[in-house]
């Protein structure tokens, strides 16, 4: 028997007052942008990420400032941290963005605040705080992005915690203890481990290489990205010490992986050069000494945070490694096979070092001159210079909507 068909009449009927299921919308087309995080103003620029690095607009990423200062000013212990950063870690300043990350979607700039103690996300079209996440403790610091781009992770500085979160709505996937004071983070193996490396007290005066344990307990712990629980911890004294380094400082700051992750070049407090770590066989296989600045002030307690050098990246090809030389006042592009060193670039106090979106320079920050300044890989020649805002500090590559203009509150 075949089925009765539906009246004609009756199908009109239900196409006009059915609604239409609207067409999902289409991604917003992105373009890729350059961030520089100036600390002591609470701004970031975006500037073009290759190229000329032309000035695209500045983000207002305090806009909560007010509120903010009020809750630590009637609270006695947050305001003794607070004004211990101002005196410590922030010179005299504010520590008011250091490190950012953009939503896969482009839409929201995810910016850690040490001042502050906390992470939030701002949004890039409007400029408000769409989240807000307080750290454990009193200071947030370094931060790293999933490869996925869906996760965040922050450390923690005083709490000895690294926080992981969920870059969209800022809910905590994870957590775990790390050494003292948490600094560099880096996801590895495509997102299954993090690496998080503690640089311990670096706001006392006990600097001498004698004095050197007291401040505190400085190693590498790697994590899992999924469980977060530890799967190992790395501790650089006996490696050091085997290599016949006792003389240097196991306070891993910036690092960098070789694109296969083999090898981890490294650079630890007080120390003007680099470290290179056998990660296969669990050694240190090179140290690379870079020239002083003979202007450099050599009392070592005079010196950012227990810093010399700090700040380092490396090609996209695994040749060459940037380094930031931040008390001697230069930057430097350094052939990774036989480890020599290049021009020494002029620059006042760089403080990181980032690749260019085409993967042809190296970019630092100049915190001691408010500019960002580009290097080529291949030359070693300074390329470009750009004015940014007050103390820059980090800078990383992200992703804004191609239409975007800077929020009018900014």
């Amino acid at each position: 028997m075949r089925a009765a068909s539906v009246p004609k009449a009756l199908l009109a009927l239900l196409v006009a007052v059915v609604p239409a299921v609207p067409a999902q919308a289409a991604a917003p087309a992105l373009k890729e942008v350059m961030f520089v995080g100036n600390n002591w103003e609470g701004t970031v620029d975006v500037i073009a990420s290759r190229g000329d690095f032309a000035k695209l607009g500045r983000i207002n990423v305090v806009p909560d400032k007010s509120e903010r200062l009020w809750e630590i000013y009637l609270n006695p212990i947050k305001l003794a941290f607070y004004l211990g950063i101002q005196l410590g870690p922030g010179e005299g300043h504010d520590q008011l963005v250091d490190d950012m990350y953009t939503t896969p979607d482009g839409s929201a700039l995810v910016v850690s605040r040490p001042s502050f103690a906390d992470v939030v996300s701002i949004d890039l079209a409007t400029g408000a705080v769409r989240w807000r996440f307080p750290v454990s403790g009193f200071r947030s610091d370094h931060m790293a992005v999933s490869p996925d781009g869906k996760a965040v992770a922050v450390s923690a500085s005083t709490s000895d915690t690294v926080h992981v979160l969920d870059i969209d709505t800022g809910r905590q996937l994870g957590s775990f203890a790390a050494g003292d004071t948490p600094h560099e983070n880096i996801y590895t193996d495509g997102g299954k481990y993090l690496w998080n490396m503690s640089i311990g007290e670096v706001n006392t005066s006990l600097d001498d290489p004698s004095q050197d344990w007291t401040k505190g307990d400085r190693h590498i712990t790697v994590a899992d990205a999924k469980t977060f629980q530890t799967v190992r911890t790395i501790d650089m004294r006996p490696r050091l010490d085997a290599f016949g380094r006792s003389d240097l400082s196991d306070a891993v700051r910036p690092a960098v992986f070789t694109p296969d992750e083999k090898k981890l070049y490294f650079q630890v407090s007080f120390f003007n050069g680099i470290v290179e770590y056998d990660v296969p066989g669990d050694r240190i296989t090179r140290v690379k000494e870079l020239p002083k600045n003979p202007a450099t002030n050599e009392d070592r307690t005079t010196w950012v945070n227990d810093s010399r050098h700090h700040g380092l990246s490396i090609s996209p090809d695994g040749g060459k490694l940037c380094v930031a030389g931040t008390m001697d006042d230069y930057a430097t592009i350094v052939d990774r096979a036989t480890l020599a060193q290049g021009e020494l670039v002029s620059a006042s106090k760089p403080y990181w070092a980032t690749v260019s979106g085409d993967g042809l320079d190296c970019v630092i920050s100049e915190s001691g001159a408010d500019q960002v300044t580009a290097i080529s890989f291949a030359t070693g020649k300074r390329v470009a210079t750009v004015p940014v805002g007050d103390h820059p500090q980090r800078v990383r590559i992200g992703h804004v909507a191609t239409t975007w203009t800077p929020p009018r509150a900014s």
